[in-house]
């Protein structure tokens, strides 16, 4: 496929980049907290951190890991959500020569088992409310290093006994837990400082992160993800959004949470890159707290998934903020609902743009360029140094523009492949090209729109649900014969999980499947409709056929509209 999209490039943003101007994230880390020293880094409750005191703190945390033995290479857990203890222990774990392992902290003691062993995580840094999922784990992992950290701790005193007495004591929000051996992540930090910190010589090819996504066998599994596919990202994405973005001044909105790949990339490392102010949302789910922490800010990017959009928009007292400063608000990890969209800009006065991206793609493939002036229903151009082109699903032939195929990916932030999975990376890497498994076409500019899913992922709040693992958690329930599950529309979510279950035991309910669920399933993955039936529909080789009860669902659905 011709590289139409180039023609539509807006002035200024070049064609390619180059994946290795930087050695490492560690290189762009030293050259921003040199450039902005004093200016604001990160913003959690009203607590500022500086490049200068993120720089310190991060430096300590890395010393700390090196005197305790850690080699480089090694993996490191991180499972917390949105507070500044995240940058701090992240961009220590990097200056360490470590590989970060972002871990979900909502996971179940089965879903952090499987990922701490495989990605043999030598160390994890967690905050203390999930403390009690990690004790029932821990004797069957290799962790030796465990780092427990509450709400309040980056906060002055005396905020920061009051904030964790209350989380602790008054909302009891932090389980009972028993963890022997642990160290306090103040204590670390403090630690650090009394040592010497030696700067590890980090290439490109050196593993930054471990980033877990689902797949066809049911379990996570880890894309890894160099320095050079980070870099090249965090190059692509800057060459976007450069013409709009005043390096040291930028405001940025962090709702969605740190661990999850998009707003790694697009939010915590482009813009310290580029010297932004990131604030920090710890739980975005208080909107009406969200919108009041909006209020505090004069912010000029706003990142978040359709689900997010939606919920501020429905919010009383957003409509009354001041958005005369927004640049750029960017919806991705699910798609965008024309109808959002088109609220948000009757509301805000600013246009919302939609990016796509994967896991295996560090994650940012395509974005639409700031020039547009409205939505228009597609996920945009190709990056800088980034091919897509779309192929017979069948036969793997190149398709002209506008036929509809598979997208397949190809560019410097294609990930190395997935962790001792090799089979695995082979289904979905062939001579570089990233197969995604969404069905899309390319318009007459270059534009790329999504049409379906080859894969049978559901994408729930932005979330990568996979059938394959729901099936298999459900199915070990012993009233449960058969199941099948899919995604089906949900105004808030964008899908929900539904499973279709052949009982062999009348007496199961649908209560108590759910109940099972949500006993060894993260809340976004737990099925939020049940339905029993006496058989499932399958091939002629006994494969249940996922397919027809989408299809069911979706005539259904448009019979009820």
């Amino acid at each position: 496929m011709e590289k139409i999209w180039l023609k539509r490039y807006p002035a200024g943003v070049p064609e390619t980049i180059d994946p290795n101007h930087f050695n490492s994230l560690v290189d762009i880390f030293e050259q921003s907290v040199e450039a902005y020293g004093g200016k604001s880094a990160y913003v959690n409750m009203d607590r500022e951190m500086s490049f200068d005191e993120l720089d310190a703190q991060s430096k300590n945390f890395a010393a700390y890991l090196q005197h305790k033995g850690l080699q480089k290479g090694d993996a490191i857990a991180v499972m917390m959500p949105n507070l500044l203890q995240y940058p701090v222990a992240l961009f220590g774990i990097l200056r360490a020569g470590l590989t970060v392992v972002n871990v979900n902290p909502l996971y179940t003691p089965r879903e952090l088992k499987h990922q701490l062993s495989d990605a043999k995580c030598k160390g994890i840094v967690i905050l203390e409310n999930f403390a009690h999922t990690l004790e029932k784990v821990i004797d069957d992992l290799d962790v030796k290093h465990v780092i427990l950290t509450s709400i309040g701790d980056l906060m002055p005193a005396p905020k920061r006994w009051l904030v964790n007495f209350v989380v602790k004591h008054v909302k009891r929000m932090v389980p009972s837990y028993t963890l022997h051996g642990t160290v306090r992540f103040n204590d670390v930090v403090a630690k650090g400082a009394k040592v010497s910190y030696q700067r590890p010589e980090i290439s490109g090819d050196d593993l930054a992160f471990l980033q877990y996504t689902g797949g066809t066998t049911g379990l996570a599994k880890g894309a890894m993800l160099s320095h050079r596919n980070m870099v090249a990202n965090l190059e692509q994405v800057s060459a976007i959004v450069a013409p709009l973005v005043n390096d040291g001044e930028e405001t940025v909105i962090t709702a969605l949470p740190l661990y999850h790949i998009f707003a790694l990339t697009a939010n915590c490392l482009t813009f310290l890159k580029h010297g932004g102010r990131n604030v920090l949302i710890t739980n975005p789910r208080d909107m009406p707290g969200f919108i009041k922490e909006l209020g505090k800010h004069q912010f000029s990017i706003i990142m978040g998934v359709n689900t997010l959009f939606n919920g501020l928009l429905n919010t009383e007292g957003f409509k009354d903020l001041n958005f005369s400063n927004l640049k750029i608000a960017l919806g991705g990890g699910m798609a965008v609902q024309r109808s959002v969209a088109e609220h948000w800009e009757r509301v805000t006065k600013k246009r919302l743009l939609e990016g796509y991206g994967l896991t295996e793609c560090s994650p940012v493939v395509t974005v639409n360029p700031t020039d547009i002036e409205h939505y228009n229903g597609t996920i945009g151009l190709p990056l800088p140094s980034t091919d897509v082109r779309v192929v017979d699903t069948e036969t793997g032939e190149v398709l002209e523009q506008g036929e509809e195929g598979e997208l397949q990916v190809r560019g410097p932030q294609v990930m190395v492949g997935y962790l001792n999975q090799p089979e695995e990376t082979g289904k979905v890497m062939h001579d570089g090209w990233f197969m995604t498994g969404d069905i899309g076409l390319m318009d007459e500019q270059g534009f790329f729109k999504i049409v379906d899913r080859k894969k049978d992922m559901i994408l729930v709040s932005g979330f990568n649900v996979y059938p394959n693992e729901i099936e298999d958690v459900i199915a070990e329930h012993p009233k449960v014969l058969e199941v099948a599950a899919v995604g089906v529309p949900h105004d808030s979510s964008g899908e929900a999980v539904k499973i279709f279950v052949v009982r062999k035991d009348q007496s199961l309910t649908e209560r108590e499947m759910i109940e099972y669920a949500r006993e060894n399933m993260t809340g976004y993955k737990v099925p939020k409709f049940v339905e029993f039936r006496d058989e499932l529909p399958k091939t002629n080789v006994g494969k249940i056929l996922r397919r027809a009860l989408r299809d069911e669902e979706e005539a259904k659905a448009k019979n009820n509209s």
